[in-house]
């Protein structure tokens, strides 16, 4: 063998060692990474609708009194409603995204340490209908989503986190109080 075909069959292994498998594995990461971009892009699509209901609102003022702060949670709430007339669940969980959140909320919740994930997840056991658009009761706990979990999954924006109801993984708008999208049966 010459010294450029060594160098040639080095850089094909090489290529291979770094890159994967190759195409296949390529192309299963672009579709991983094009799925979680859609997913970034359908919750900003959101935050925007959000703001662009509030545009032409007056600013809250700070203040103490919690009857202040849910009249203009509930606004806010209404206005995001009205925008969102016919949302329904599965308009940012798209089947395809919903699919990969499983297999993500999966590797966490197996494994050394799934076993305290889901108890984490477990410890609050909410009682909340899961309608998109409906509001978070407020006599409900917000169940924790473990820091392993929140390592895993895409980052929000602000105002929006990821909950859990029991098995189901929620997004909910903290600033109008509002379940946004909701997957069912998220972890097993």
């Amino acid at each position: 063998m010459t010294s450029r075909t060594v160098s040639g069959v080095l850089a094909i292994a090489l290529g291979l060692f770094v890159g994967g498998a190759g195409p296949a594995a390529q192309t299963r990461v672009n579709a991983d990474a094009a799925l979680l971009a859609d997913f970034t892009a359908r919750v900003k699509a959101y935050a925007d609708l959000r703001a662009k209901a509030d545009n032409g609102t007056p600013p809250l003022k700070e203040t103490a009194k919690p009857a202040e702060i849910e009249a203009a949670e509930k606004a806010r709430a209404v206005r995001i409603r009205a925008a969102r007339a016919t949302a329904k669940q599965g308009d940012i969980f798209t089947p395809a995204i919903e699919k990969k959140f499983r297999s993500l909320l999966k590797w966490e919740t197996t494994g050394t340490d799934g076993a305290k994930v889901k108890k984490a997840i477990a410890d609050e056991k909410p009682a909340v209908a899961l309608v998109v658009n409906a509001e978070y009761p407020k006599n409900e706990p917000l169940a924790t989503v473990p820091p392993a979990v929140l390592k895993t999954l895409p980052e929000l924006p602000d105002g929006i986190e990821y909950r859990f109801v029991r098995h189901h993984l929620i997004l909910r708008d903290m600033q109008a109080n509002l379940i946004v999208d909701f997957i069912l049966n998220a972890i097993q």
